[in-house]
């Protein structure tokens, strides 16, 4: 018998475990705890060969919320507009989120399917540890493991380099004499640090049963907005918006800016597959960990092109919005439409919002990287994986986390383009491995589909076809992350994430030579299955 035909055996088998009834009853909640999860829940991590180390607390819906306050994504588009702005205009930043959220699609719907296979916070480094042909699972697995882990580490820094930075914006709203220096950017963000390594160890358990009242003020938050733009402001005219491309980073074509502006639009998609690294604290996470990451992700998509179309229709000058002294042009917009005081309120109703995601994302984040040195896949492994036993958290990975970002933060003091170059490294690093593990599950498909683990939520018969596009839209992304964003190239416009990229990587080599190929085995060695050949 071969590896993966044991996959199947076992799921065929459905294991009684201790105190779950039979796997064949309808109520899957049924027997359920705050501790162990469902029958299902039990016999997937069984499956896996994981423990159950953290609380089940989040409900189906609570997933749902924590997935989509997380994305943020008509926050996100709103606040990391500058790039799409500058290289592309009104017109250009519009029909590259359009192309993007499409793209996207096919990613999330992709991720989503694996998840219900294999629902464990891992994520892709397991995905891939499973799907891989066991020759380079191990190798394969183990890069894709450290290029996780900075994707998310990289996520969750621009989280806070944005909510430092605006804050410090909001500065020169009140008192345009201020001066804005990077040094003090990066105090702010190291205080929005504090903050979240506070509700993420102090306060886990306040965070799981607000997640719904967080979705209701993410939604609320939505609506003030756009009313606010399309009542107040003076708007452009629709030929404006929807044709007129424009060009300030001097690039030698108007499709090549296009091009490299689209980074925007990708930043503001990502993350749909954070409620797949909460994967052990969810309840019957196979069936609703991929059922959030999918509606999270299209309702996300719908509600920021309807206030990205509206913030676009309010902002009368692309050149002006770019050279407000606060660095963002959507305060811009926000002055069109109201005094101070007003975008000041405006702007904070955006902050609230962000700031929850940021708390969220370093807990999706220290999840993954709780995951990756469970597995022995990183340097200290036992001190990183370490749950704390009264808590049920892993409140070292949460240290590391909030280290990591203000590790990155300190870009700020000595670059102008540090955003540009945070949330390319976020972009990069995750199309990398979504790209290795998309590729692993195609491989999958085509050549073994019948040693695929079961799947409580699946893409049917069109499965292959949507993983095939999303992975090429992968590709597509990957390519354009590592661009600068304007010309002509110095040190201040150079894309330092490429070097960052580069050198985790080769690192990531190192470290699978010096240790991974002896202490790192994969996931995969601790899946049920019989024989270890395909």
């Amino acid at each position: 018998m071969t590896v993966d035909q044991g996959v199947q055996q076992n799921a065929a088998k459905q294991p009684v475990i201790p105190g779950f009834r039979s796997l064949g009853v309808s109520e899957s909640n049924q027997g359920a705890n705050e501790t162990d999860g469902t029958r299902y829940d039990a016999t997937e991590m069984d499956r896996m060969g994981k423990p159950q180390q953290f609380k089940r607390n989040i409900r189906p819906l609570a997933a749902l919320s924590f997935s989509a306050v997380l994305q943020s994504t008509w926050e996100y588009i709103m606040l990391s507009d500058y790039e799409g702005l500058q290289d592309g205009g009104l017109a250009g930043m519009l029909w590259t989120y359009v192309w993007s959220a499409v793209g996207f699609g096919f990613i999330i719907a992709s991720l989503a399917e694996m998840a219900s296979m294999a629902p464990t916070s891992g994520g892709q480094y397991h995905w891939v540890s499973e799907f891989a042909s066991p020759r380079y699972q191990k190798f394969l697995s183990y890069v894709t493991g450290w290029m996780s882990v900075l994707a998310w580490q990289a996520g969750t820094a621009s989280g806070m380099f944005l909510t430092g930075t605006i804050i410090q914006g909001l500065i020169s709203v009140r008192d345009p004499s201020y001066d804005p220096k990077g040094w003090q950017g990066t105090l702010f963000v190291f205080a929005m640090i504090l903050i979240t390594y506070f509700f993420n160890v102090y306060a886990a358990d306040f965070m799981a049963r607000m997640q719904n009242l967080l979705l209701a003020t993410h939604v609320l938050c939505w609506v003030v907005i756009v009313v606010v733009l399309w009542v107040m402001a003076p708007l452009q005219p629709a030929e404006a918006v929807f044709t007129k491309f424009e060009n300030f980073g001097r690039w030698s074509s108007m499709g090549l800016t296009v091009m490299v502006g689209q980074l925007a639009a990708i930043y503001g998609c990502l993350s749909s597959d954070a409620s797949a690294h909460m994967s052990e604290e969810i309840e019957d996470a196979g069936r609703y960990v991929p059922i959030a990451m999918v509606w999270s992700y299209f309702a996300n998509a719908v509600m920021a092109l309807v206030v990205l179309i509206a913030m676009l229709f309010a902002t009368p000058s692309v050149e002006a919005a770019l050279n407000d002294d606060t660095g963002f042009p959507f305060i811009s917009a926000f002055k069109q439409a109201t005094n101070t005081a007003g975008v000041n309120g405006l702007t904070a109703i955006i902050l609230i919002p962000v700031i929850v995601s940021n708390i969220l994302f370093n807990a999706s984040t220290s999840r993954q990287t709780f995951s990756f040195a469970r597995d022995r896949g990183l340097p200290f492994s036992t001190w990183v994986s370490k749950v704390d036993d009264k808590r049920k958290l892993p409140v070292n990975s949460i240290i590391i986390s909030c280290i990591f970002s203000a590790l990155l933060s300190l870009i700020n003091i000595g670059s102008e383009t540090a955003f540009n170059a945070i949330v390319s490294l976020n972009v990069a690093a995750l199309m990398f491995s979504y790209s290795i593990s998309m590729s692993c599950l195609i491989w999958r498909k085509i050549f073994h589909p019948e040693t695929l683990p079961p799947a409580r939520w699946g893409l049917g018969r069109y499965g292959l076809v949507v993983n095939i596009t999303g992975w090429l839209y992968v590709l597509f992304a990957l390519f354009w992350s590592f661009w600068p964003e304007s010309t002509p190239v110095t040190a201040e416009t150079f894309n330092w994430s490429v070097v960052i990229f580069v050198a985790v990587f080769l690192l990531s080599l190192v470290m699978y030579a010096v240790q991974g190929r002896r202490h790192y085995n994969g996931p995969v060695t601790e899946v049920k299955k019989a024989g270890h050949d395909v």
